[in-house]
């Protein structure tokens, strides 16, 4: 048997704050922060860059490529002591068992070009974000990388709506503390062995050979489970 050690266990959530650049990532994390002071915030821009995470530049955006492994490889021993607020527009890099809220933030399409335009970003990079926030590319990102009760999607075109926001999450936050008193584990959990199960296959076995319409109406059920 093995013996957890403090860094098997997180006894705070780590929230993970996303969106298409300019929907209010930072501003909400900031709100955030001020409510939750004891949770670090980890802007994974500056993060990458601080840590020297790169795999190249890309010309055509004007901007680094992260190097996923090497972030990962800097910033899970951080995840793993809970208490952090994940600030980033990419949101399928993180391992799921590290991740216990996922926020995604959208935004109006006039609002966000307006903030684009402000920040100065080019014509074909405003285009480039605002098409990504029509087809909600991050959303579906999280979705597909994420157990859908953990994700969220919140509003974010006013300062009423992000300090809304900021208390739905503050009020998740504690209630993910009731809940989770133990502590949630950081280790992958893995699937079932194969023959977890191997008595009761070894019974169906047994049942198919013996009875040919008995197993025929297994496999219809088996069938029908699998669809629903």
């Amino acid at each position: 048997m093995v013996t957890e050690t403090k860094e098997s266990r997180r006894y705070s959530p780590n929230l993970l704050v996303t969106g298409t650049p300019g929907c209010g990532k930072s501003t909400t994390c900031e709100l955030l922060m001020r409510r939750l002071p004891d949770y670090t915030y980890f802007n994974i821009s500056e993060f990458a860059e601080k840590h020297k995470c790169y795999d190249g530049y890309d010309e055509s955006r004007k901007s680094h490529i992260v190097d996923d492994d090497k972030l990962l490889d800097e910033l899970e021993p951080l995840l793993r002591r809970g208490k952090s607020i994940i600030d980033w527009h990419v949101n399928d890099v993180f391992p799921e068992r590290l991740i216990d809220l996922v926020v995604v933030l959208r935004c109006d399409n006039s609002i966000l070009f307006d903030r684009l335009h402000g920040r100065g970003y080019h014509e074909s990079k405003i285009q480039e974000n605002l098409d990504a926030e029509i087809m909600g590319v991050v959303l579906q990102d999280a979705l597909d990388s994420y157990e859908q009760e953990i994700v969220v999607e919140l509003q974010s075109n006013s300062t009423e709506e992000m300090d809304a926001n900021v208390e739905r999450i503050v009020a998740w936050q504690e209630m993910w503390l009731t809940q989770h008193k133990n502590g949630v584990t950081n280790e992958y959990q893995g699937e079932l062995p194969k023959d977890s199960n191997s008595d009761e296959e070894q019974q169906e076995e047994s049942s198919a050979s013996s009875d040919e319409s008995s197993s025929d109406e297994s496999e219809t059920a088996e069938e029908d489970a699998g669809s629903n």
